[in-house]
C-alpha cells in the first residue's frame, strides 16, 4: 500500500475537506465518501454554497485550494491543527484507515499495458486503469444484495470512472426511443432532447473511460513526496439507475429537480458504488 498519508491528501483533494486519520469510529464509509463527492460537484452545479449530509454537518461547496492550483494536505497523526489558511476553511473528516481501505485488494496498474485484451464486467467492456495505481476501499459484505455488483459476471454492475470536475456541460440525455434506423422517429426524437429543459444532464456524471475522467480529475501536490499527482474515483455504477448521453462515454445518474435532498442523496446510493481509489503520478 502506499504511503498513508498520500492517501489522505488524495482524499482531501477529491472532497475539499481535510481528510486526517482516527483510531477511533470512522465519519463516513466509503460509499458515504463518493456519494459527498459526487453531491458536491452536483450542488456546485446548481448554485448551492453548502451541501448538508448527516453524521457531518455543513459542507462547504467552495474550493478554496483552487486558488493555489493544488490542495493542501492534512496531517497523519492526531492532535492539535497546524492548518494554514486554506485548511482551516475546510471541514475536517475523520477516517480509520482499517475500516476505510483494504489493502488486499489494491493493485498496482501503473506498468501494464492491456493492448487488445477485452475486459468485461456485467457484459459490458471494462477499460481498466493501467497506467494508475488503484488503492482499494473496504466495501466487501457492506450492502444488503451481498457482493455480486463487484463481481466479473452477467449480475455484476458495469465499471465507471468520476473526475471530479465532471459536470452537466458534458451531455444531453437521450430520451428517444427506437434507433437511428427508425427515421424521420428518431431523428425528431432526439432533436425534442435540445429543446426539452426536462432531457438535459441534471445529476451525476461519470464515463466507462479512464482517459476520459483523467481530463476531468484533481491534482495535487504531495506533501509527502513533493510529486504531483492526478486523482480518480473507481466505481461499479447501477445499470438500471444509469442513462447514456449524447457522448459514448458519458454516463449520467439523472436527478429530477423535484427531489429533495434526501431523495437525492439516496439516489446517488443506490446508483455508484466505490471500490477503488486510482492515483497516477504526473
Amino acid at each position: 500500500m502506499l504511503d498513508p498519508r498520500l492517501c489522505l491528501e488524495a482524499l482531501s483533494a477529491l472532497s475539499c475537506c481535510n481528510v486526517e486519520q482516527t483510531s477511533g469510529e470512522s465519519q463516513l464509509t466509503p460509499q458515504d465518501f463518493v456519494t459527498i463527492v459526487a453531491l458536491k460537484e452536483f450542488y456546485k452545479q446548481e448554485g448551492f454554497k453548502m451541501l448538508e449530509y448527516p453524521s457531518i454537518g455543513s459542507l462547504s461547496l467552495q474550493d478554496v485550494d483552487d486558488l493555489d492550483l493544488y490542495s493542501s494536505p492534512p496531517a497523519l497523526a492526531e492532535g492539535p491543527s497546524t492548518a494554514g489558511p486554506q485548511e482551516s476553511l475546510r471541514t475536517t473528516l475523520k477516517i480509520n484507515l482499517q475500516d476505510f481501505f483494504h489493502p488486499q485488494y489494491n493493485y498496482d496498474f501503473t506498468h501494464i499495458k492491456d493492448g487488445n485484451k477485452e475486459f468485461l464486467r456485467g457484459n459490458e467492456p471494462y477499460v481498466r486503469p493501467c497506467g494508475w495505481n488503484r488503492i482499494a476501499l473496504r466495501v466487501t459484505q457492506k450492502y444488503d444484495c451481498g457482493d455480486v455488483w463487484l463481481g466479473k459476471g452477467k449480475d455484476a454492475w458495469p465499471v465507471s470512472y468520476h473526475g471530479r470536475n465532471m459536470d452537466g456541460s458534458l451531455g444531453i440525455i437521450l430520451t428517444h426511443s427506437g434507433s437511428p434506423d427508425d427515421e424521420p422517429k428518431f431523428l425528431d426524437a432526439a432533436a425534442a432532447t435540445l429543446v426539452r429543459e426536462e432531457t438535459r444532464g441534471r445529476g451525476v456524471y461519470s464515463t466507462p473511460d479512464v482517459k476520459m475522467a483523467e481530463k476531468y480529475c484533481k491534482k495535487f501536490k504531495s506533501k509527502v513526496d513533493g510529486k504531483t499527482y492526478k486523482v480518480v474515483l473507481q466505481n461499479r455504477i447501477n445499470p438500471e439507475k444509469r442513462q447514456k448521453c449524447q457522448r459514448e462515454d458519458v454516463w449520467l445518474i439523472y436527478i429530477p429537480k423535484e427531489f429533495s435532498d434526501v431523495q437525492t442523496r439516496a439516489t446517488v446510493q443506490e446508483s455508484i458504488r466505490p471500490y477503488g481509489l486510482l492515483l497516477k503520478q504526473v
